[in-house]
């Protein structure tokens, strides 16, 4: 929720619960708030796929256009998969991020070691619900799992939500730590995954770097405070890709099935419903495919006067057949301040 929004909504509370002062500031004609909009280095992660579903790797730079509002944009860095960032300079070639520079603190890189990659941050957001107590078990081992084979490079951090939100395993690199977290998820009572949602990327966000969530529910919500779809301007203004996995049926509950396909697409992620063990742990190997065929770049923002949502494109000149699709955010609002 930006700015404007928040003022428009303590504006309309101010006047519908003081008639008589409502008049008052009418007649007074405050000053017009003026909102000025800040963006720093973007972060853009996506994937390529082929008409066939295949990831298309081993794509450079020179190989994206990236709009946005319809304005090209000059990339600052660019990585595949989990290899090393690499800074793009003027001429077009490419070098090794180098440490203590603004894009590598934006990204989280720490070194220019050829062992140090940067990965993933990866937030898993597990229900614990009172929905979940059937699968209980076979969802955890399903997790686990999944944590095992992420690439050496990512961290993982484990929530749990019912009611309330239990981070279950700060993001860590040692898989140990996050696996003892999971095991020591209780279940709860009434389901509030948006609240839980909101929480977590706001977690996430303050983590430089590359980072997704993954929420794995049986669904329905029943004890949240807040919108889906404000939760979901959250992940697509911070560049979070919210990726989905459902133990309910697709059409058992149309509105959760709805909700779930508008958080995934609109943030760049996918979502699946997976109601046996088998279903989701296939689920879990395709996410994992995606963090490591995806690529990732960055780039300041040229001169935009739009301080609304702004639409990103990503263009490949060289599929001149329009054989690939590129899975990815459609844009985010700058911050207002």
């Amino acid at each position: 929720m930006n700015g404007k929004r928040l003022l428009h909504i303590a504006v309309a509370g101010a006047l519908l619960t003081a008639t008589g002062a409502g008049i008052w500031l009418f007649a007074q004609e405050p000053p017009t708030p003026i909102f000025k909009s800040k963006v720093d280095l973007v972060v853009l992660s996506f994937t390529v796929t082929d008409n066939k579903g295949k990831y298309v790797n081993g794509l450079k730079p020179a190989d994206f256009k990236v709009l946005e509002d319809g304005i090209p944009q000059k990339l600052a860095t660019f990585a595949e998969g989990s290899k090393p960032p690499q800074q793009i300079l003027a001429d077009g070639t490419m070098r090794p991020l180098l440490p203590g520079s603004p894009e590598a603190e934006k990204i989280g890189h720490k070194s220019v070691n050829a062992d140090a990659f940067v990965g993933t941050n990866v937030f898993v957001l597990f229900d614990t619900s009172n929905f979940m107590y059937r699968g209980f078990v076979y969802a955890e081992d399903a997790i686990a799992d999944f944590v095992r084979g992420l690439d050496k490079a990512d961290s993982v951090a484990v929530y749990t939500f019912s009611r309330n939100l239990s981070r279950a395993a700060s993001l860590t690199g040692d898989r140990n730590d996050a696996l003892l977290g999971l095991r020591k998820a209780v279940a709860g009572d009434d389901t509030a995954l948006y609240n839980g949602l909101l929480l977590t990327l706001r977690d996430a966000a303050k983590v430089p770097g590359r980072k997704v969530v993954i929420v794995f529910s049986n669904g329905p919500d029943n004890a949240s405070m807040v919108a889906p779809d404000d939760v979901r301007a959250v992940a697509e203004d911070e560049g979070i890709p919210i990726y989905v996995i459902s133990t309910n049926d697709v059409n058992k509950d149309p509105i959760s099935s709805s909700v779930f396909r508008r958080l995934a697409t609109r943030t760049g992620g996918k979502a699946y419903w997976a109601k046996t063990w088998q279903k989701q742990v296939e689920a879990f190997d395709q996410i994992r495919e995606d963090l490591g065929n995806s690529y990732t770049v960055t780039y300041y923002p040229a001169q935009n006067p739009n301080e609304g949502f702004r639409k990103i494109a990503i263009q490949i000149p060289s599929d001149t057949g329009k054989h690939y699709r590129v899975q990815s955010r459609p844009g985010y609002r700058p911050r207002s301040f």
